[in-house]
């Protein structure tokens, strides 16, 4: 086998892969990465094989550059595709899209016609690649579509390679109305794109590079996530309604040995990687990094990037695949941000950058960044974007799972915040106050063992507590919650950032003295956006409290508080102007993601309430019972015996099971409140501040009875049945 273990880490080698699959059997195809990598998507080389030289380069114009399609070309694209697809034992086709429910749709056809001798023949034609129409009354669409108005399309995005999932031809779309407004995450997305490299273009053309045909943003998204065995899953009504535990005591055990990170994956967890590594492989996702993380059954694993409308289509696949991969193993993958309390939760990263067409990283500072004005001026445009909206940042986050991550000593703060590193804020400082950058010179790290290598030290540390962090060349949003779509966050930060380019283009594009004017917008825009910046503990208490009563930054907790916000006079004039949103399709997603919110903790609070008079209650009485019994027993063998223990938790028990059932009807009171306002920003309001309150104290109530109650009658896995059963 040319697999080779290291610890934490697989490394795979381009000789080989996995002798046998994880049943055991010869894995004869397998033999090679480099011969079955992609080989489940209509990529270039498949497109260079089965188009002609006219198609294919028709086709490569619409793709790098943005030129409409000719219909011509697209029936040729759809008979290739089809022939390519049918030999890879496909039998049907779906428009693969992302509509705003958080997770992608597709409605599947067959590829096969009558003929008329009785029997079929396979047919796709251009139209039927181009567009499709599923029934968009029933997606979220926030009002924008009324349930009788059932018309929606989608259509073709083929700027992002169509693949073979399932023995099904997935294209990947765009999902509109029948009115024509976005209803998807993809649509908004790849408008962004558009409009960043309108805006990065003019800049370039300013320093001189007028061979640039045009950039595109790319994205690598770090994916974290549990793994716990399906046996004991399905013995948890709360993992399997909400994805996340709505009860359960500490274990005896939990991440604060640091034991589990980076640890020696565990043979099981092991074959499920080399299992998931090899599916995406096929489909062309550059699976590369995996590991444990902090917390006990949790994992990650890390692509390298790529263009960022494909590199959101590989991460849903990607957690797709997680969990079709997990039930291969008899395991099941949990994308929830926090499902289970206690632990870490988990967070997916997006590390973020913009290249040109002949690959030149703009956020490459060289060898001396301060002598680099071109890296500059994008490092400031991105320094005043995320100050300018902050809030769409936080917005582009926010869900009922990840608010319970958010501000933990696991994750950024919800104050966004950038961190540069020492390097980078001193060339800043010098700037802003016009004095002489010495530069940092590299230190040589001596370990003190004459056998390791010597190498030179970075100049910055890493801070893994800032939500938006500069990492060498590209920066790293780190407040994404593991089932986030990326689509959100990249939509806000193309968005903002080409504002901030845009100002610039239009200062500069008027000067008379390009220099000069560049140095003074330099400096005015550290003077005025460096409140943002911040490299120190962003864990720290003392860091909320100055950004929010001294810098005056934002600092919204949960999705009530922030997702208001995204109607702000700014923020529609910002996202309209360069025709990312239009005014009435920001006004639905903000309606849709308070609707999701509220239908989440809403579904929540009846399985609590569902666990505690089914199950919870029913078990502490049970065992209260026979507390009782034993001390009757033993007064009635000799009334000088000591039943001190009993008696103790019997009294405890039963004022908790009071409790329990009282609190479990204020819930339910609270519930009904909820549900009888019908504004949807009112009902939010009235779960963060009433309804989340009596949740969490119905928990405490819960899991400390858990603790007194013994195992044989407590009716659900443990914690520590959840987190260490994967051996």
């Amino acid at each position: 086998m040319s697999r080779v273990r290291r610890g934490a880490y697989i490394a795979v080698l381009s000789t080989g892969y996995a002798e046998y699959d994880f049943n055991g059997e010869r894995n004869s195809e397998m033999d090679n990465v480099t011969d079955f990598f992609g080989s489940l998507v209509f990529d270039d080389r498949v497109m260079k094989e089965k188009l002609s030289a006219e198609v294919y380069s028709s086709l490569r114009k619409t793709i790098d550059e943005g030129l409409a399609l000719d219909k011509k070309v697209a029936n040729a694209v759809a008979d290739a595709m089809k022939e390519w697809a049918v030999s890879k034992g496909a039998t049907h086709y779906t428009h693969w899209f992302q509509p705003l429910t958080g997770v992608t749709a597709e409605k599947h056809d067959s590829f096969i016609e009558p003929s008329a001798d009785g029997n079929v023949i396979l047919e796709f034609s251009g139209k039927e690649l181009i567009k499709g129409e599923p029934d968009a009354s029933s997606f979220p669409s926030g009002g924008i579509r009324a349930t009788f108005e059932a018309r929606g399309y989608t259509a073709w995005d083929p700027t992002s390679y169509a693949f073979i999932k399932d023995k099904t031809l997935c294209i990947p779309t765009a999902f509109c109305s029948y009115g024509g407004e976005a209803l998807d995450k993809k649509t908004p997305l790849l408008r962004s794109m558009i409009a960043l490299n309108k805006q990065v273009m003019r800049i370039l053309k300013l320093f001189g590079n007028d061979d640039v045909k045009y950039v595109t943003t790319s994205v690598g998204a770090e994916q974290e996530y549990f793994l716990i065995t399906k046996e004991m899953y399905e013995k948890r009504p709360d993992l399997l309604f909400t994805g996340r535990t709505l009860f359960g005591a500490k274990p005896p055990k939990g991440q604060e040995m640091d034991d589990h990170y980076f640890g020696v994956i565990k043979p099981r967890v092991a074959g499920f990687m080399e299992d998931l590594d090899k599916e995406l492989w096929k489909l062309g996702i550059l699976a590369k990094t995996e590991h444990n993380e902090v917390a006990p059954a949790q994992h990650e694993l890390a692509p390298i990037y790529t263009t960022t409308n494909v590199a959101t289509d590989h991460n849903q696949l990607t957690m797709e695949m997680m969990q079709k991969i997990a039930a291969r193993h008899g395991l099941v993958c949990l994308l929830h941000e926090k499902p289970f309390e206690g632990v870490n939760g988990s967070g997916k990263h997006n590390n973020w950058s913009i290249s040109t067409d002949s690959g030149q990283n703009l956020f490459s500072p060289g060898a001396t960044p301060y002598e680099n004005a071109q890296f500059l001026l994008f490092l400031c445009a991105v320094i005043k974007a995320v100050d300018d909206y902050q809030d769409l940042l936080r917005i582009s986050v926010a869900t009922a799972g990840n608010d319970h991550r958010l501000g933990g000593d696991e994750a950024p703060p919800a104050v966004v915040s950038m961190f540069l590193g020492d390097e980078l804020s001193a060339v800043l400082d010098a700037i802003e106050y016009e004095t002489h950058y010495e530069g940092v010179k590299k230190q040589k790290m001596m370990l003190g063992v004459d056998a390791l290598p010597r190498f030179s030290r970075d100049t910055t540390d890493r801070n893994r507590t800032s939500p938006f962090a500069f990492t060498g060349n590209k920066f790293e949003f780190r407040m994404l919650g593991s089932s986030n779509s990326i689509a959100c966050a990249n939509i806000m930060i193309n968005s903002a950032v080409a504002e901030s380019l845009k100002i610039y283009a239009d200062e500069l594009e008027e000067a008379d003295d390009f220099k000069e004017s560049l140095k003074k917008l330099l400096r005015k825009t550290i003077k005025e956006h460096k409140r943002i910046l911040f490299n120190g503990n962003g864990y720290d208490d003392a860091w909320t409290k100055e950004a929010t009563e001294v810098r005056g930054l934002s600092n919204y907790k949960t999705t009530p508080d922030c997702m208001p916000h995204l109607l702000d006079e700014k923020n529609i004039r910002m996202l309209t102007s360069h025709h990312v949103f239009s005014e009435v399709e920001m006004r639905s997603r903000c309606e849709i993601m308070l609707e999701n919110y509220c239908k989440q903790v809403i579904i929540e609070a009846n399985t609590m309430i569902s666990m505690v008079q089914t199950s919870y209650i029913p078990a502490i009485m049970g065992y209260t019972n026979e507390l009782a019994n034993s001390i009757n027993v033993k007064r009635a063998a000799d009334v000088s015996v000591s039943v001190g223990y009993e008696t103790t938790t019997l009294r405890r028990l039963s004022s908790l099971k009071d409790f329990i059932a009282g609190k479990c009807d204020e819930l339910k009171i609270s519930l009904e409140a909820v549900r009888e306002i019908k504004d949807i920003e009112k009902r939010s309001c009235l779960i963060r501040d009433d309804l989340l309150i009596h949740m969490n104290e119905l928990r405490a109530m819960v899991d400390e009875a858990e603790t007194l109650t013994a195992k044989s009658y407590w009716p659900y896995p443990s914690y520590a049945d959840l987190l260490f059963s994967v051996k």
